[in-house]
């Protein structure tokens, strides 16, 4: 079958099964490693100190799950080009949760078996999409100004590769840092820096600050800033400080007062905070697939109301195409470009995501906002994000 493609080249799982191992098994060391994560994405608060971000608490609860129904059987290529349907592919690319609306309304639900989708689950990097909504209402309210330099909010930055970049230079990914971006190293800057945010366990021998101190040592890159895409995530981290200090409340009380609870969440979410309170704003926020729809249709909805439809409008305003053509993720969408966190795909389409597999995928074309909410076992997988690409735009075409 199809699935057995895509399902053969995944790496195999080391650990217990799921339902075998107890919440002893899961520590800072292994939380994002299969099969461990299967839970632990569902569960974060329980491993790393969290804060709450309200919901309205009001509203329809989770109900019976939708199905699939005739969305089962789109069929288009998985990663070495053969056809599989959606079905088949949803549990063979590790997904844990699947929603799609259709002009605003829920048309086709999936979970997975280990998956509960009235449970927040952790949205690593679409956490940053969701920064740049709560920065871009901010500044409709006259709190925030794109065009301060981010020194103006956070003097400590001093010194560092942020003294003289601008706030907008930084929600674009286009600050110049020595700052590596890589999930699988254990041994330097970027290891360091997970210790910093508390998502690995510290080493005595060698302590990491706190993440606001660590933002603080990274130096400036060779080139200047805004000259190039340069994805790398300490930048939303201080972001959600430039917010913080901006509006003059904290991160997790700005995002429920200005969209969480105004856009009609109806769960709580949380994000994570490292050992001093510092909020990890690059991809500590854990949500419900269908409150994570919600942003989603906002979006699409150019804002509904909450979040200013110029700001909305300019996410697809490929202003910064050039810096996009000379960056480090051309490969992932070669027309496209990247505003505030947000990637426009070159094709009309506007896209969130996340390592492990999380997206939001918008298609204004045909009014459709799909999540798709994951435990890939590997943090970054080309050839299956291309794959999981012909997959949301198959969905969106569909009768």
């Amino acid at each position: 079958m199809a699935t057995d493609h895509l399902a053969e080249r995944q790496p195999k799982s080391t650990g217990p099964a799921t339902e075998a191992f107890g919440r002893a098994d899961v520590t800072l060391s292994n939380w994002r490693t299969t099969p461990y994560s299967r839970w632990s994405f569902q569960n974060v608060g329980e491993i790393i100190p969290s804060a709450l971000i309200a919901g309205s608490r009001f509203g329809q609860r989770q109900s019976e799950a939708f199905g699939l129904g005739d969305l089962a059987i789109v069929e288009f290529a998985d990663t070495d080009g053969v056809t599989t349907t959606l079905a088949d592919f949803l549990a063979a690319s590790e997904t844990d949760e699947l929603v799609v609306m259709r002009a605003g309304t829920i048309v086709a639900e999936w979970s997975a078996a280990h998956s509960d989708p009235s449970r927040p689950h952790i949205i690593f990097s679409v956490s940053k999409s969701l920064t740049g909504l709560l920065a871009g209402i901010l500044v409709g309210k006259g709190l925030l100004s794109f065009d301060k330099l981010i020194g103006e909010y956070v003097p400590e930055v001093a010194g560092s590769a942020y003294a003289d970049a601008t706030v907008q230079q930084l929600f674009d990914m286009e600050i110049s840092s020595n700052f590596v971006e890589d999930y699988l190293d254990s041994s330097g800057g970027f290891e360091r820096y997970r210790r910093a945010t508390r998502w690995n366990p510290d080493i005595p021998e060698d302590p990491a600050p706190d993440l606001h101190g660590f933002i603080c040592s990274i130096r400036k890159g060779d080139g200047p800033h805004g000259e190039k895409h340069a994805y790398r995530s300490p930048n939303t981290d201080l972001a959600g400080i430039v917010l913080e200090r901006a509006a003059g409340a904290r991160f997790a009380s700005l995002m429920s007062d200005h969209l969480w609870r105004p856009m009609g969440a109806v769960s709580d979410a949380m994000v994570t905070v490292d050992r001093i309170g510092t909020v990890r704003a690059a991809g500590g926020i854990s949500t419900t697939p269908r409150d994570l729809a919600l942003v989603g249709d906002l979006v699409r909805r150019q804002g509904g109301g909450v979040v200013p439809a110029r700001f909305v409008s300019n996410l697809w305003s490929r202003t910064r195409r050039d810096a996009w053509a000379m960056g480090d993720q051309l490969e992932l969408f070669p027309e496209g470009s990247y505003r505030n966190y947000w990637y426009e795909t070159g094709n009309g389409e506007l896209a969130a995501i996340g390592i492990h597999g999380q997206w939001i995928w918008i298609h204004p074309a045909t009014e459709t906002v799909i999540v798709k909410l994951s435990s890939q076992t590997l943090p970054v997988y080309p050839a299956l994000d291309h794959a999981i690409i012909r997959m949301m735009r198959a969905v969106c075409t569909a009768a």
